[in-house]
């Protein structure tokens, strides 16, 4: 599916890549919100459920970056200049976008800027942040785990999820189906999470586990179960939602109860059916 057509790259190339070069990133900056919504538009009605506005920042950030790199520009310094010129979350996440294929080259300089976005207030911008940074953990899996252990024992509740978020076994991350302890060695720190924004993230990365790794992910509700602390069995009732669906009774003893609820779906034990 091709976004952008002959028109919209000469708009591209008129109001964001030639004033980015000479160096009005404020107007460069300007410019990226529009191009964002025309690329939304060129999305069929029918796609726009599986692809939406965040495909339209890839499209824009891999296409700008690919247009910098051949024409010499300096890359990182226009995309660093661009994220500190943004005035909408859209335009910031497009930067970081930009920062992701620098860093696929050179990791350690836009670090910082994963880390500030990772810390905003702006929720949006953090959704940007842990989707690009992806693309580092498969690149770099070791220096970016090294990096992800020194964020998820910050205090900004933030920054935690946003720890959390990276690791979750989505597209990019499929590869930890088959190395499952890459991801645990960082979330294990937090299975005493007690804020609840972070909390919630821990549960629904392991529940994301549990279709493939089924047995892995009992194991670790038994650990969590087994520790007596309120936040960690929190964790593991959560990450039980998808493995209840198959084997209820088991899913209750081992959190013995005899009840599980999540959102609409109720099971009890003695009635292994789901209950709206």
């Amino acid at each position: 599916m091709n976004l952008l057509t002959s028109d919209l790259e000469t708009k591209i190339q008129r109001e964001i890549l030639t004033p980015a070069i000479q160096g009005d990133y404020a107007l460069a900056s300007k410019n990226i919100d529009p191009v964002l919504q025309e690329l939304y538009a060129n999305i069929p009605e029918k796609n726009r459920i599986s692809y939406g506005r965040v495909h339209t920042l890839k499209v824009l950030a891999n296409y700008l970056y690919a247009h910098l790199s051949e024409a010499n520009a300096p890359v990182f310094e226009i995309a660093s200049q661009l994220y500190a010129a943004g005035e909408t979350n859209w335009s910031k996440g497009m930067a970081l976008g930009i920062l992701a294929d620098y860093g696929i080259a050179d990791y350690q300089p836009v670090l910082p800027y994963f880390e500030s976005a990772a810390g905003s207030q702006d929720w949006d911008l953090r959704e940007h942040a842990q989707m690009f940074f992806r693309r580092l953990i498969k690149k770099y899996p070791a220096e970016m785990q090294g990096f992800l252990l020194r964020l998820v024992i910050l205090e900004d509740p933030n920054m935690r999820r946003f720890v959390s978020e990276t690791l979750r076994p989505v597209q990019e991350n499929k590869w930890f189906y088959k190395d499952p302890e890459y991801s645990l060695t960082v979330l294990r720190h937090l299975f005493r999470e007690s804020a609840p924004y972070p909390r919630t993230s821990v549960g629904n990365n392991l529940s994301d586990l549990a279709p493939r790794l089924p047995e892995l992910v009992y194991g670790l509700v038994e650990e969590l179960v087994a520790s007596g602390d309120k936040n960690s069995y929190w964790i593991a009732y959560r990450a039980c939602r998808n493995l209840v669906k198959k084997e209820p009774v088991r899913v209750m003893d081992l959190l013995g109860v005899d009840e599980y609820k999540y959102k609409k779906a109720v099971y009890r034990r003695g009635d292994y059916k789901q209950v709206r």
